[in-house]
């Protein structure tokens, strides 16, 4: 197989992006084709659909091992699952799967047809190995349960951003920037109240401290 796209995102490192497709409805991103798949044919119907699957890869965590066992970030990076029932990175073949909003379709672009969408999960440059239309009959399950995770999901930060540190962030990437530091950037199993954390977006370098469930934006530079 061959990647036949790649993603175009605000985030140039995985720190920072949000854990699951879809939690942060604000971020940007395009799918951009390798040249041998910039054929429009071969996306005729696609604007059809407002939601997409992406098959992907973990780039950056290709090993040349790996464990029946990990450690996933939502027990606090203590206990260990089998990998096949985690979403965790470290995988036999590190391919991800993300569901994605489909914003619009732009045609005739020098690097052909390239696909706008929402809610993405992934890092900028990251392979893309298929795409397919999320289909609402088949692939929606309500009833469906989560295993070992809590029902109701990781509770929000509470942001406070400063409106001086606020103002050097465009303004079309301010609601994607607080919808993701809300989800909490910081890796589960740290909890530093002292520690002044750090990721790239958009451009930008944020650092931030939480304390008692509050993220405070303590500065942000041109990255």
């Amino acid at each position: 197989m061959e990647p036949i796209a790649h993603m175009q995102s605000d985030f140039p490192s995985k720190f920072g992006i949000p854990r699951q497709a879809g939690l942060v409805w604000a971020l940007r991103g395009s799918v951009i084709f390798a040249p041998a798949y910039r054929n429009p044919e071969a996306l005729r119907g696609v604007e059809g659909f407002s939601h997409l699957w992406l098959l992907w890869e973990f780039s950056q965590s290709r090993r040349a091992d790996w464990s029946p066992t990990v450690r996933p970030p939502r027990l606090g990076g203590n206990a260990r699952m089998g990998v096949f029932a985690t979403r965790s990175p470290f995988r036999p073949n590190p391919i991800g799967l993300s569901c994605v909003r489909l914003e619009r379709v732009e045609w005739g672009t020098p690097q052909g047809p390239v696909l706008h969408v929402a809610g993405a999960d992934l890092m900028d440059g990251t392979p893309i190995y298929d795409i397919k239309p999320y289909l609402p009959y088949a692939d929606c399950h309500p009833e469906a349960t989560q295993g070992f995770l809590p029902p109701e999901g990781r509770p929000l930060l509470r942001v406070e951003l400063p409106p001086a540190l606020l103002a050097r962030v465009p303004q079309q990437v301010r609601p994607a920037l607080e919808g993701v530091l809300a989800q909490d950037p910081r890796p589960a199993y740290q909890d530093d109240p002292e520690r002044v954390y750090g990721f790239g977006f958009a451009g930008l370098e944020v650092r931030f401290t939480v304390r008692a469930g509050v993220l405070r934006v303590e500065d942000i530079q041109p990255a």
